[in-house]
């Protein structure tokens, strides 16, 4: 559709690689535009194409022109990305909306077909894959045999989407993770649509439904994730409205040291960075260091923007982005484009520009970056490696439920081998994810570890569960071609998926021998892994200690077999001749790397690609459904109708205040959204895996949490059900439990608010600091709702939570400055009303609460309404966004 308004004359031509684009030319808006960030300048553009006079109007561009780098944000802007991005976990409740939208579209009187993706939108399937088979030849087809078995229904409601919404492709099971795709293949850097016969160009951007969106930062994309319910709103042509946020300039000096790695890198920047504080805030990394990281190693740090706290983690394109492009396979013609492109509007970088104007600074030498690992529950929780031993004794305390049994061993057999499991034991050795799979330096560095190694003799300790689960398909070519692929494989480091498998809690279960073991003991296990996050209880149930680290490191720490070990001083264990063997005797050099990495090519990446929609013969074999509207099967436990659009009418009440609410759950600081919404192992003494069971399912058929968010009856019951939240109303005990007041009945957190919806109860939830930090789960909101929550009032919340919050109708209230539930001697107890609700909101508006003990003792206290945007508040008016985009659809 051709743009209405061009206010400040931008309009032009831009010719590249033998044809002509328009253009929106930044240089012609003079300094003010030139002072600017590259991200903000990418903002920029995006409103100058878009501007229309009602969605985007001059004032929002005169708006961002007048960015204020000192100023705390204020001023909002509308942006819409040039796609949308999409995992399976997230991706099929997304569909699922969308067919729950069609139907009430044509409950309602409207054409169903206006229900359909405006932006492309690509889903790519890889949170599904579990190990459940290792270490063996095999694993790999077993694996894959087994997922297929347990996610067929939903991979065939995924292919009846991809028939039946246009502009939506689906990225089978297999192939790959979806921010390594969407970097190697996917993202086209420089996006370009037909407008009036001659192409329009402009900078490629990205919604993502999974908060490492950010690893494409790395590409010069400006992207993050969002709940599945902002990237469906923005698959139907509406846009994100957002604060024009403060930019952190992150200058890099220097080069790695030997020894050093990307994973080190991003482990230091992330340590540092949620130091300086960055949430809400773009990051733009810039200075001469940059020069000798590649695209890799700057993907590797994007990709944990979420980690450090940044909405975005960005380097703009330079000449490493470009000849990225070319070893990746993109079409030449495109890659001409890229560097016209981004050379004319001011947004490619050069080792001698002069750095733009920067909120804030900070600085860091690469040289001074030490090998590292982060936990053993957070990824900001950064260990020197030549500390990780002295760390790893200091964190012990803390993880013991049993303060008497420091010392406590258990004996285990496994395949004929002896040995014994104590605290700290390794019993999961994962080379996983996104976030380093991607890049070759690391992966073939963990591939020499894992050569000379096996030259000298060494093997994994028998009770490490090992994987390689790679994020695309090209990884195993390389390190197949380097001669590494074996080594691995001695070590028990075979193919188990590509995936994102361990990285998010897709472990599978540990051997019996070991299982029994760490029960027996009361272990506190260890898991190390190369992935982006390890909060508590999100690897395995039967792992409390879980740490990050490189590749080579987590081959290193399977020979070991221990945390309790010193990576300088004790040995990995001894070679044939009895002699010791350390890590400094395996580790490889960076002239070896750089000669493994020559062995990655182009054609590699291009056969790989150029079947990634293919689908293997499990793919290809299933039936698939077909028609607009879906035909929903009431017996199913995978893929049901969604309530949200239930009893819905073309006018939105009227809100209310909320009066007589009891509190569900009595909450500390850092609730992830895997506190709130498990993607884990269901339990079949839970209330999910009872309504499971209920419903003819074996507890051997469940499969994750994740794997059933298309079901919103095994969702619900999932919500605050982690093994490892702690409610404060049952203090000493982990779980997802509470009590139900005024009666004090100790009841399963759903179980309590299904007794209060009966008594026509309204709910809230009390939180400290960092409310809804972790992955973007639009069930972690979705479930709070459906669980009569109307309010939480937390010190502070993580971005993508509070606005998925938003986004199902639930209203986020903020503490005021230096106040807390605990400052404020709330129990929990009380009944709570939430008065200034129905004289109408406004963005930030200060409401009253009042709370009132058993002891007729009433407390009254301000909150912030965390709507911060008129927009935010009209999604809340309508009851939520998917509810206010219907009603769009519906009156257009």
């Amino acid at each position: 559709m051709a743009n209405k308004l061009d206010s400040f004359g931008t309009r032009d031509v831009l010719k590249a690689g033998g044809s002509e684009f328009g253009i929106y030319r930044l240089d012609r808006l003079g300094e003010r535009a030139a002072r600017l960030p590259v991200s903000l300048k990418v903002l920029l553009e995006n409103l100058l194409r878009l501007e229309d006079g009602r969605t985007v109007t001059r004032a929002h561009i005169d708006g961002l022109l007048a960015w204020d780098p000192k100023k705390t944000p204020e001023r909002e802007v509308p942006f819409m990305p040039a796609r949308v991005l999409l995992q399976d976990f997230t991706g099929v409740p997304a569909v699922c909306d969308l067919a729950a939208m069609r139907d009430a579209m044509r409950r309602m009187g409207g054409n169903p077909a206006l229900i359909n993706p405006l932006q492309p939108a690509d889903l790519v399937i890889d949170h599904s894959v579990q190990i459940d088979y290792f270490g063996s030849a095999d694993a790999f087809q077993k694996n894959v045999a087994l997922e297929f078995e347990r996610n067929r229904e939903r991979y065939g409601f995924l292919r009846w989407g991809q028939g039946a919404f246009r502009n939506f492709r689906v990225v089978p099971p297999d192939t790959g993770i979806v921010h390594q795709v969407n970097l190697e293949y996917l993202a086209w850097v420089v996006f370009q649509r037909p407008d009036n016969g001659r192409p329009i160009a402009y900078p490629d951007t990205v919604l993502g439904t999974d908060s490492h969106t950010t690893m494409v930062n790395g590409l010069g994309v400006v992207g993050w994730g969002v709940g599945g319910i902002e990237a469906e709103a923005a698959m139907l042509g509406q846009p994100t409205v957002m604060l024009i946020p403060q930019v952190v300039g992150f200058k890099l000096t220097g080069k790695l040291a030997t020894g050093a790695t990307a994973t080190d890198l991003v482990l230091t920047a992330t340590q540092m960075l949620r130091k300086k504080g960055v949430v809400g805030k773009f990051v733009e990394f810039h200075g001469p260091g940059i020069t000798s990281l590649s695209l890799a190693d700057r993907a590797t740090i994007a990709n944990m923007a979420p980690e450090y706290g940044a909405t975005i983690g960005f380097f703009p394109i330079d000449d490493e982005t470009l000849a990225y492009l070319r070893l990746s396979g993109r079409d030449p013609a495109q890659i001409a484009l890229v560097e016209a492109y981004a050379k004319t509007q001011g947004l490619f970088s050069t080792p001698d520009a002069t750095a733009p104007v920067f909120s804030d600074t900070l600085e860091l030498d690469l040289g001074a970056v030490e090998p590292s690992l982060a936990g053993p529950r957070r990824p900001q929780d950064r260990v020197p490696l030549k500390q990780a031993k002295q760390a790893w004794q200091q964190a012990l305390p803390e993880l013991l439920k049993d303060k008497t049994k420091a010392a406590t061993t258990v004996p285990v057999a496994i395949g004929g081998q002896q040995g014994k499991l104590a605290h700290g034991s390794v019993v999961i050795a994962a080379i996983t994810s996104c976030t380093n799979t991607s890049n070759p330096a690391v992966m073939l560095g963990a591939g020499l570890l894992a050569r000379k190694a096996a030259a000298r003799g060494l093997k994994v300790r028998p009770w490490v569960k090992t994987s390689l689960a790679p994020g695309s398909k090209v990884v195993t070519r390389y390190l197949e071609a380097a001669g590494v692929l074996g080594d691995l494989e001695k070590l028990g480091f075979n193919l188990a998926g590509y995936g994102c498998t361990t990285c998010i809690g897709n472990s599978g279960p540990l051997p019996d021998e070991v299982s029994k073991a760490v029960d027996a003991g009361d272990l506190v296990a260890a898991a190390v892994l190369s992935g982006n996050r390890n909060f508590e209880g999100r690897i395995n149930p039967q792992v409390r200690a879980n740490y990050l680290a490189s590749p080579p490191l987590v081959v290193a720490y399977a020979l070991a077999g221990t945390m309790d070990f010193d990576p300088e001083k004790d040995p990995l264990g001894a070679d044939a001749k009895g002699a010791k063997v350390f890590l400094r005797d395996v580790w490889p050099t960076q002239d070896e790397v750089k000669a493994a990495v020559q062995k990655l090519t182009a054609d590699m990446f291009r056969e790989e690609y150029g079947k990634v929609f293919d689908g293997d013969a499990h793919w290809k074999s299933m039936p698939v459904p077909t028609g607009d509207l879906y035909a929903w099967d009431a017996s199913s436990t995978y893929i049901k109708a969604p309530p949200f659009f239930d009893g819905m009418q073309k006018e939105p009440g009227k809100p209310t205040d909320i009066r007589g609410a009891r509190v569900l759950a009595l909450l500390g600081d850092s609730i992830t959204t895997d506190h709130i919404s498990p993607a884990g192992s269901i339990k079949a003494d839970s209330p999910a895996g009872r309504y499971l069971v209920a419903n003819g399912v074996q507890p051997k058929d469940f499969n994750s949490y994740g794997a059933r968010r298309g079901n919103h009856e095994v969702m619900v019951r999932g919500t605050f059900a982690n093994i490892r939240i702690k409610n404060q109303l049952v203090p000493g005990v982990e779980g997802g439990v509470t009590v139900h007041l005024p009666d004090g009945e100790r009841l399963a957190i759903y179980d309590a608010a299904m007794k209060y919806k009966a008594e026509k109860t309204p709910l809230v939830v009390l939180a400290g600091k960092e409310y809804g930090t972790g992955s973007s789960r639009d069930w972690a909101a979705k479930g709070t709702l459906l669980l009569g929550v109307r309010a939480v009032i937390a010190e502070s919340y993580e971005r993508i939570h509070r606005s998925n919050l938003v986004g199902m109708g639930v209203l986020p209230l903020e503490f005021l400055p230096g106040q807390s539930h605990q400052s404020l001697g709330l129990t929990g107890r009380e009944t709570f009303d939430v008065g200034g609700i129905a004289e109408g909101l406004t963005p930030g508006k200060k409401l009253t609460v009042r709370a009132k003990g058993d002891d007729g003792t009433v407390k009254e206290f301000q909150v912030t309404a965390r709507v911060d945007t008129p927009d935010d508040v009209e999604y809340y008016r309508h009851g939520g966004l998917l509810p206010y985009v219907l009603r769009s659809l519906l009156r257009a």
